[in-house]
């Protein structure tokens, strides 16, 4: 059963200590003892507190007493900066004036990210800005609702993003395309764009570790905080705002991996901060094998699997350095944003009550393991509980033996099927004539060479068999089956 979730978006991840007092305020007062984080550096309130207790009050409460346009769904790699690579011209201020200037609810899902950061995802919203390494312009991908996913076609300008999102969500619902859209918004506005002249690269690095006490590349210190069950007791996060106000902490900052990081601890408060997380019982010491994964909030079944997975690896001594991976229930979802994907299948219900029927699962990987691809792998369908720690295992190790180099598109699946061993290979396909585009091979009739990603094709790229834009063509797994 789905549970309900008050759910309170923090516009960039960014809360002031006195801002979240607020809303841990709003907690207390219908009988709730934690929150929890969500995967949009949002805050949810859970149906239920620890003692399994609801009151009335929270199902007349309404998170819209927070004043528009505060509670905005826009995700920001503010939170990566000064503890991680960044875009040599972007500073942390630029995102603080981004932000500033969205003084109306958006209602589509907002981005605004560094590609040189990996702790937050680069394409899992509706408009996706990413800085290019031009000062001052971003690239734009559009996941827009009823359009085919594309790169607006030129550079923004950094102080255009928040009107042309404004721009974009009055015209988008009836437009098709987002060359459509981008030549319908310059009939009504000039804006101060720039020509696209290199198309936008994302290396694979792996995912960095984000929790405990670590130094900035100021003389300051961070401190990330993850609690493994996602229910961050309300008593902790007062005393933890209270400390960040007497010391002038000014800014608390959310990950989409439901955790948070608190920046600009002087050293000589250090010792102050750590004896209050020693206080309150928090360790701050998680192995990678725990930290890297992103659930459904509130999901027993989910974290149960979870529990066990982490067991496994780390009873074998399995590394999982720089890998991510997910756990979901919602196998029409195609915004993942984690190496390894783990799909819960559902289970039938037109079964015999006398019959028990296990849950069976999905394993999906990123192209190159990579999960700033946008492009996802069908790895194993429909694997017994039993076999998915071992089939995820081999999948790690594949990781590791391609890692930096380029040979991780095919990945052999373990011998689940009799000795049989099955290639699983993505390819796109042209809805009209069914021509296959397969990366592996190019095209050689149109100078492609073999290699090419669809991501890389070029705009007028057309189908060789019907001249069908790029755009018919879309994904599609072709297996092959090795003795």
């Amino acid at each position: 059963m789905k549970k309900y979730l008050q759910r309170f978006h923090v516009k960039g991840g960014i809360i002031s200590p006195g801002e979240l007092q607020k809303v841990i305020a709003m907690a207390e007062s219908i009988g709730l003892d934690a929150l929890h984080f969500g995967s949009r550096q949002d805050i949810l309130f859970p149906e239920i507190n620890d003692n399994q207790e609801t009151t009335e009050d929270h199902k007349n409460f309404d998170l819209s007493i927070f004043a528009e346009p505060d509670n905005q769904n826009i995700m920001s790699s503010y939170v990566t900066m000064d503890i991680f690579p960044s875009t040599p011209w972007l500073r942390g201020t630029t995102y603080l004036y981004i932000l500033e200037e969205f003084r109306f609810p958006p209602t589509l899902k907002i981005n605004i990210v560094d590609p040189k950061q990996q702790l937050v995802p680069l394409y899992s919203g509706e408009l996706n800005f990413i800085a290019s390494s031009h000062e001052d312009y971003w690239y734009l991908y559009c996941k827009l609702p009823n359009i085919d996913q594309e790169y607006f076609p030129v550079l923004v300008y950094t102080w255009d993003i928040a009107h042309l999102c404004e721009l974009i969500e009055n015209k988008y619902e009836a437009i098709s395309t987002v060359q459509e859209l981008f030549e319908e918004i310059n009939k009504s506005t000039t804006l101060n764009h720039r020509t696209i002249k290199q198309k936008l690269t994302v290396d694979f690095q792996p995912f960095p570790y984000y929790e405990g006490m670590n130094k900035m590349f100021t003389n300051q210190y961070w401190l990330g905080l993850y609690w493994r069950d996602n229910r961050y007791n309300i008593d902790f996060l007062k005393a933890l705002s209270r400390f960040c106000v007497d010391n002038r902490i000014g800014k608390i900052c959310l990950t989409p991996w439901k955790s948070f990081i608190v920046k600009g601890i002087r050293k000589e408060v250090k010792l102050e901060l750590e004896k209050l997380l020693g206080q309150y019982g928090i360790n701050v010491r998680h192995s990678s094998l725990e930290l890297n994964w992103h659930l459904p909030v509130d999901d027993d079944f989910s974290l149960a699997l979870k529990k066990n997975l982490v067991l496994n690896f780390d009873q074998n001594d399995i590394s999982t350095y720089g890998l991510t991976f997910a756990i979901t229930q919602d196998l029409n979802r195609k915004r993942y944003f984690t190496s390894i994907v783990i799909e819960i299948n559902p289970i039938p219900t037109n079964v015999n009550d006398d019959f028990v029927v296990r849950p069976t699962f999905n394993v999906l990987y990123a192209k190159s393991f990579n999960p700033n691809g946008r492009s996802y792998v069908s790895y194993a369908q429909d694997v017994d509980k039993m076999d998915l720690p071992g089939l995820l295992m081999e999948l790690t190790k594949e990781y590791f033996k391609n890692l930096g180099s380029d040979q991780t598109d095919i990945v052999k699946p373990g011998s689940l099927n009799l000795g049989e061993e099955k290639v699983v290979l993505e390819v796109y396909q042209c809805q009209s004539c069914f021509t296959i585009y397969d990366p592996s091979v190019g095209d050689e009739e149109q100078n492609i060479e073999a290699g090419t990603f669809y991501e890389d094709l070029p705009s007028d790229y057309c189908c060789s068999v019907c001249d069908a834009p790029l755009s018919n063509f879309k994904p599609n797994a072709m297996e092959f089956v090795e003795k």
